[in-house]
């Protein structure tokens, strides 16, 4: 958990610094056409793939601090047990559609990889990085999901109490 941790961190500062990168990419961009009439035709693509990697680094980090948002509601409503088994069953749920996410996300990443595939852009970087990079976060959101669900399972007492 504290290697996974200490990941998720690193991960969310590239994220950060790649963010900011982005904005300096797309400022660029918009002072070079206005006032010099020079399209880029680099910076779209790069800043997509810029946010496809902060958006899928950073799930896992904020999952870590469940910071995604949940529908609470009816947890006050519900008794600590009654509420506790619909905690374990939305991360059970969520641990599987992600590792299903995970899983083709790698086959995109592989498939592109392979084939050799690029964007159909003048620039064409190849899409085994936004891929890869999807699939790699969501391998990393996967295991925090598992990861705290065997955590929420086998320390029992501590989850009621928290519910």
């Amino acid at each position: 958990m504290a290697l996974l941790a200490t990941i998720n961190r690193g991960l969310m500062r590239l994220s950060m610094i790649a963010l900011v990168l982005t904005a300096v990419i797309l400022t660029y961009s918009v002072v070079s056409r206005y006032f010099f009439q020079a399209p880029t035709d680099w910076q779209d693509e790069a800043s997509v793939f810029m946010l496809v990697g902060v958006t899928f680094f950073c799930t896992a980090y904020v999952q870590s601090q469940r910071g995604h948002i949940g529908i609470e509601a009816i947890a006050g409503l519900l008794p600590p047990r009654v509420n506790a088994a619909r905690l374990l069953l939305v991360d059970l749920v969520s641990a599987l559609f992600c590792c299903f996410f995970a899983w083709k996300s790698w086959t995109l990443f592989h498939e592109a990889y392979v084939d050799g595939q690029t964007t159909s852009s003048t620039f064409a970087p190849p899409l085994w990085i936004p891929y890869g990079m999807m699939a790699l976060g969501m391998s990393l959101l996967s295991l925090q999901l598992v990861l705290q669900t065997l955590a929420r399972i086998t320390n029992k007492a501590a989850t009621e109490r928290a519910a």
